[in-house]
C-alpha cells in the first residue's frame, strides 16, 4: 500500500460509520489511491530501485480521487435549513 492510499484510508476511518453511497464511493477512492500511488513509481529492471515514472493518466486520476473524496464529504455536511437559527439577531 503507497502513501496516497494510507492516506485515503486514514482519512475515510475518521469519518466513522458509512453510510448510503459512502462505502462505494470509499472503495473507488481506494481503488483510485492504488492506481496513483501505482503510477508514481515502477522497478528498474537493471537494479531493483524504485524509480519515477511517467504515467499520463496521473492528471485524470487524482482529479477522480479529489471529486470522490468531495462527494463523500459533501454528503456529510451540515443542514443550513435551521429556520429558528437566528433567533438572537435583531433583525
Amino acid at each position: 500500500m503507497g502513501p496516497v492510499e494510507q492516506a485515503v484510508r486514514a482519512d475515510v476511518e475518521q469519518l466513522g460509520d458509512l453510510v448510503g453511497v459512502e462505502p462505494s464511493l470509499t472503495e473507488l477512492a481506494f481503488t483510485l489511491a492504488a492506481r496513483i500511488d501505482a503510477a508514481r513509481t515502477s522497478q528498474c529492471d537493471t537494479c531493483g530501485e524504485e524509480v519515477a515514472q511517467e504515467d499520463r493518466l496521473l492528471p485524470q486520476l487524482t482529479r477522480e480521487l479529489r471529486q470522490t473524496l468531495a462527494q463523500i464529504l459533501e454528503g456529510r455536511a451540515p443542514d443550513d435549513d435551521d429556520d429558528l437559527g437566528d433567533l438572537g439577531s435583531p433583525d
